[in-house]
């Protein structure tokens, strides 16, 4: 008997309850790997390249170009490699759909087309509840190209649903430090002084670096609240607040930084915003950050106070590098000085073990050589 696995809409942030199938890359017939790139889904923020996480041979595609559906609906089925169909066990004919007669009656009531919807009764029998979520996703009128202001519009209600929901569920803590930066930017001149203009470093990739190997000291706060309790994850993948031309936020994460050197994240970066910008993110860098940075020292703000991007549990704010006075061995003198935050999910972490993630980011860029 054939193994046939389920394709569905992909919950793209915490905000996101639907999204609009803008394009498929496959057809039936196509052989799969985990990892490609599928689909692209439009979302409130940005229009996505979906990956797929299951090998094999694409079977039916049952949601078209141009619908929009509720998250987790079945977009396709994935035939398991080197298998195919059971002939006890055939593919619904086309046309034909397993509907209670109430939620029959509801879906002509609300306008929705029953044409691919999967149910999430027996055999995909749709229920009542199918309906009216498919019904709250339904794009109403004909598919149009959102203006700029309509676009931003809508990123600004999904961040606002996102934030909400941070504010509503998560208790946050928040923790602040100095940090003197006088050993990290001179490494860092030093050292872009040996690169050409294309491959010189940011500031930030050195803050990134230095997170990295904190969170080898502290791993509680690289990780997701989920099920009423900390799941703490292997990989680091750095959420990276970006702000688009048009306005508005993404938070795409550089995958597994923890296995990258400074060079590779800075490659990483630089990729991860040009694509950001562009509108071509990929589906597990838009879901899959396990902690988040925001930098706003470039726009000359001295201090930020973040909030918590739900499932993870942390997010560090970093500021604008200035002068200040700075007393050390006894001595009084002026040092750039960073400010850098930390919010916490009282959930999952106390103070104390924020206090030490602190100390352990400081004392890493005392030493950028090793970073």
């Amino acid at each position: 008997m054939a193994i046939i696995s389920e394709f569905r809409m992909p919950s793209l942030g915490a905000d996101m309850e639907a999204g609009k199938l803008i394009e498929w890359k496959i057809k039936p017939g196509d052989h799969v790997k985990r990892g490609d790139i599928v689909a692209e889904v439009e979302t409130e923020k940005a229009d996505i390249d979906v990956e797929i996480f299951s090998t094999g041979v694409v079977h039916e595609i049952l949601v078209q170009s141009g619908e929009k559906v509720p998250v987790g609906t079945v977009l396709a089925t994935i035939i398991g490699e080197g298998e195919t169909p059971s002939p006890s066990a055939p593919s619904p004919a086309k046309g034909r759909v397993r509907i209670s007669p109430l939620a029959k009656k509801l879906a002509a009531e609300l306008g929705v087309n029953l044409e691919g919807l999967r149910g999430s009764g027996p055999g995909g029998a749709i229920r009542q509840e199918d309906i009216e979520r498919a019904a709250k996703a339904k794009a109403p009128g004909k598919p149009t190209v959102a203006a700029p202001a309509e676009a931003q519009a809508g990123m600004r209600r999904a961040i606002a649903a996102a934030m909400a929901r941070s504010n509503r569920e998560i208790p946050h803590y928040y923790l602040e430090t100095q940090i003197d930066m006088r050993r990290t930017l001179d490494w860092l001149q030093a050292e872009n002084l040996k690169r050409p203009v294309k491959t010189r470093l940011l500031p930030v990739v050195p803050l990134m670096r230095a997170v990295v190997c904190a969170l080898k000291e502290v791993p509680d706060l690289n990780g997701y609240w989920a099920n009423d309790r900390l799941e703490i994850k292997e990989s680091v993948n750095i959420g990276f607040a970006i702000s688009l031309r048009h306005g508005g936020l993404v938070t795409p994460a550089v995958l597994d930084a923890g296995q990258k050197n400074i060079d590779q994240l800075m490659a990483a970066l630089s990729d991860l915003i040009v694509r950001a910008r562009e509108g071509h993110l990929r589906s597990s860098e838009v879901s899959e950050g396990t902690i988040t940075i925001t930098s706003l020292g470039d726009l000359g703000v001295e201090t930020v106070y973040g909030v918590i991007y739900p499932p993870q549990v942390a997010l560090i704010g970093f500021g604008k590098i200035q002068e200040r006075p700075w007393a050390a061995n006894g001595m009084l003198g002026v040092r750039p000085v960073l400010t850098a935050t930390l919010a916490g999910d009282h959930r999952a972490t106390d103070g104390h073990r924020g206090a030490q993630f602190l100390t352990a980011l400081d004392r890493y860029l005392q030493e950028p050589e090793k970073l």
